[in-house]
């Protein structure tokens, strides 16, 4: 109960802070580049999802990875309807929402018996998870095709990622300092508050 009185009070004091911030803003696409609607799953789609999975699942998962993986040709024809509907109707069950909250110590070093100590992570279940894959593929392939990722984005692409952004810094403070000019590089770590 304190772990969940924590963790609310965390979620609360972000929220207050940023209650006051300016409403995003938004840029309009290249003409042309239009992605109307999802394009419906197939057995095909859902079993080479369920084969991509990773083998680690949470604890509480009424379904283990494993399992899944196992009887897939079984299950994804089932999966097929239920993710299809999903899609035309835009709505996710409700179910696939719940997630399974764990805390984790921060530090082996931090104090076990102090609520701060922790952090929540939180788990969906491994049939919403599959869903999330499947939509993103279809998502990633669309602004991929349409040019709409930057070209130096490392996030959520395909070979690329912390390693590939820090190397792009790295060349570039290298190709700075080769030419004789001046690298300046300021990091910015944010993090959590801490709640009173």
């Amino acid at each position: 109960m304190e772990f969940h009185r924590y963790f609310e009070a965390k979620v609360a004091d972000v929220r207050a802070l940023t209650d006051s911030a300016p409403p995003p803003s938004f840029f309009s696409a290249l003409s042309g580049c239009t992605f109307v609607n999802l394009r419906s799953l197939t057995v095909y789609d859902v079993t080479a999802a369920i084969q991509l999975l990773p083998d680690k699942q949470c604890a509480s998962d009424p379904i283990p990875t494993r399992l899944l993986n196992d009887y897939a040709d079984v299950v994804a024809p089932f999966l097929v309807e239920l993710y299809n509907k999903s899609l035309q109707t835009g709505s996710v069950p409700a179910l696939f929402k719940a997630a399974y909250i764990t805390p984790l110590l921060k530090k082996s070093e931090l104090d076990s018996a102090n609520v701060r100590s922790y952090r929540p992570i939180s788990n969906l279940s491994v049939l919403s998870k599959l869903l999330e894959r499947l939509v993103a593929r279809q998502l990633l392939d669309h602004l991929a095709a349409a040019k709409l990722l930057p070209e130096l984005q490392s996030a959520y692409r395909a070979h690329h990622s912390t390693e590939t952004a820090v190397l792009k810094v790295l060349a570039d403070i290298l190709s700075a300092l080769d030419t004789g000019d001046a690298a300046v590089l300021t990091l910015l770590d944010l993090s959590a508050l801490s709640s009173v």
